[in-house]
């Protein structure tokens, strides 16, 4: 393991609430059926303005709004330093971060470095002629002697990552669509002029970044073969699967580039970054690449913890992964934890509405950043996208595959009006059905809903002190489907109890034991702040809580206070409760 890189003391992001906005169907103001920069700027004050009935996020982190022919929905860039037409200006979205930082709300751009459109006029000029001064900013290699692509390097979209093109005679790779060929990060042109895009939206003012398929980047310069992935089944994988990308991506090189990449955000006081950096690797070793990337940004950058979805449901699998992310980074990095985004289907249709509630609590309790991808706090569940309203390229090259990335992107839910409040045209994506009892108007009405569930937790993860900074410590319990764990600091204690099983059961916890701080043989007192089916109770405290009953699917938040005089705190002793856990996914 790498030698951990100390932490900045109080970085804005180390408890942070990050709210993604996918823009094209957040609010659309200007009434073309696809959300805009100033429909976000309408909806600042619901994301937070300073009172509980907002949502109270600390930053926004906005999906491309680049120039862009939009065949990926703006990961294709036109102009990395230009706002697109459909979203707005460069004067709109100086006033979106001039809006967004009066509120106290932070501005994260999607920052895509690995490729551009086929339509940019670096690509444009590169493939011109072989001998031109772009060529070698993108990737091109002769065919085989058979004609066929240079190596068996395929596209995360289907098929193989290069395409011939008929008038240089040469293939140019792309690590997605034809339509956005990957830059060669090799040349040190194509670097400074990538670094320089950070540098033009730093200087306009935005907080950090989200940093796009980073991995994609570092590449083999002799350009080898893919390993063939020995556990890819074509029923079940992705064609991508079917090898193990040691060549195409995550290269040394890599790690040069990030450094480089987080000596610029180190210019910029309070700048902060998170990447998409997915590996093929055991759970191991991606501690060490989460604590690497920590040590080499100084703080400022990490990656996305993606492993958080793939967990089984099982109180074990989470407590052993929680416990086992949390103590790797404890001095070596800020833990976030992730449930949705724009590439996943939403967390209420993979883990089902009563599930989602129980993410939500142990996402906004656990310490670090959490994530909300946006509409999740209201429970979206994805849309059913008939087949001739599919817009998502990667559903159209894999010919079949469901509805691909759409279901998760359809339009926010503001209402029941005839287009949810979204817009006042038709949406670009059809609106879910239940729009008109899932939306924004109706939750605020109802004192436990989702949206309110959501609010009450980010309010008390900034008020209270233990979920601000405390540490974190897991509690054994005598049931392998409940999770329990402390988050403390100093006198404050939160206990969190999260049933994942569907049985009602009578949980003893050993907390009158010396590791909560308390001495021995004192009744602890605990007083039920919330839970996931009575957002704010009436005053209940339990004087001993070592036979509480949890009923199915249920989150309980309990304050822990002693009944009498605090009494020094003993050193800290843990149960070692991973251990009961079942193995981490590989």
């Amino acid at each position: 393991m790498s030698d951990a890189f100390p932490p900045p003391d109080h970085p804005w992001w180390r408890n942070a609430v990050i709210y993604q906005i996918y823009p094209r169907s957040f609010k659309d103001a200007n009434g073309d059926g696809v959300g805009d920069l100033e429909g976000i700027i309408e909806k600042l004050d619901y994301l937070n303005d300073g009172t509980e009935n907002s949502l109270g996020i600390d930053a926004i982190w906005i999906s491309p709004i680049y120039k862009s022919p939009m065949v990926d929905f703006g990961y294709d860039v036109l102009d990395h330093c230009d706002i697109d037409p459909l979203f707005g200006d460069m004067a709109v979205f100086d006033r979106l971060i001039e809006e967004a930082h009066k509120r106290g709300i932070k501005v994260l751009m999607d920052f895509i470095p690995n490729h551009t459109s086929s339509r940019h006029p670096w690509f444009l000029e590169s493939r011109e002629t072989r001998d031109n001064s772009k060529r070698n900013w993108y990737v091109w290699r002769d065919p085989k002697p058979d004609g066929s692509p240079p190596n068996n390097w395929v596209s995360v979209f289907g098929g193989p990552a290069w395409t011939f093109d008929e008038k240089t005679g040469q293939y140019y790779l792309h690590s997605f669509l034809p339509e956005q060929p990957d830059l060669d990060w090799m040349n040190q042109e194509v670097r400074h002029a990538m670094y320089g895009v950070i540098r033009f939206w730093l200087d306009r003012g935005v907080d950090g970044f989200r940093i796009d398929a980073i991995q994609h980047i570092g590449k083999d310069s002799e350009g080898a073969d893919d390993p063939p992935n020995p556990a890819y089944d074509s029923a079940i994988h992705d064609p991508y699967d079917q090898y193990i990308h040691t060549n195409s991506r995550n290269t040394e090189d890599l790690e040069m580039y990030i450094d480089k990449m987080c000596g610029i955000l180190r210019e910029y006081e309070g700048v902060f970054s998170i990447t998409e950096a997915t590996y093929e690797m055991d759970f191991p070793e991606y501690l060490e690449m989460y604590r690497d990337i920590w040590r080499i940004s100084g703080g400022t950058m990490i990656p996305f913890n993606f492993y958080f979805f793939r967990l089984p449901w099982m109180a074990n699998a989470f407590r052993s992964f929680v416990y086992s992310f949390d103590s790797a980074l404890q001095s070596g990095g800020i833990p976030n934890y992730v449930i949705g985004n724009h590439d996943r289907s939403r967390v209420a249709s993979r883990r089902g509405p009563e599930k989602a509630r129980l993410l939500a609590v142990l996402t906004m309790t656990l310490r670090g950043i959490g994530f909300i991808y946006y509409g999740d706090e209201l429970g979206m569940t994805d849309t059913p996208i008939p087949q001739d309203k599919v817009q998502d390229p990667f559903e159209k090259r894999m010919h079949g595959k469901g509805s691909g990335r759409d279901p998760a992107r359809t339009p926010m839910q503001w209402n029941a009006s005839e287009y949810g409040g979204f817009s006042d045209a038709q949406p670009w994506l059809p609106l879910h059905p239940d729009c008109g009892t899932i939306n924004v108007e109706v939750q605020s009405r109802d004192p436990n809903s989702m949206l309110n569930l959501y609010r009450r937790l980010i309010r008390l993860r900034k008020t209270e002190l233990a979920l601000i900074s405390g540490s974190y410590h897991p509690i054994a319990t005598n049931y392998p489907d409940v999770f329990t764990f402390i988050r403390e600091q100093g006198s404050e204690k939160i206990m969190v109890v999260i049933h994942f099983g569907d049985e009602t059961h009578a949980v003893v916890h050993p907390i009158k034991q010396a590791h909560l701080g308390f001495k021995l043989g004192r009744f602890l007192h605990a007083e039920l702040i919330m839970s996931t089916r009575d957002i704010n109770p009436s005053t209940k405290v339990y004087a001993d809580i070592t036979n509480l009953e949890v009923e199915p699917y249920h989150a309980y938040i309990f304050k822990l206070t002693n009944a009498q005089a605090p009494v020094p705190e003993p050193a800290l002793e843990f149960p070692v409760a991973h251990q009961e856990s079942e193995a981490l996914p590989q």
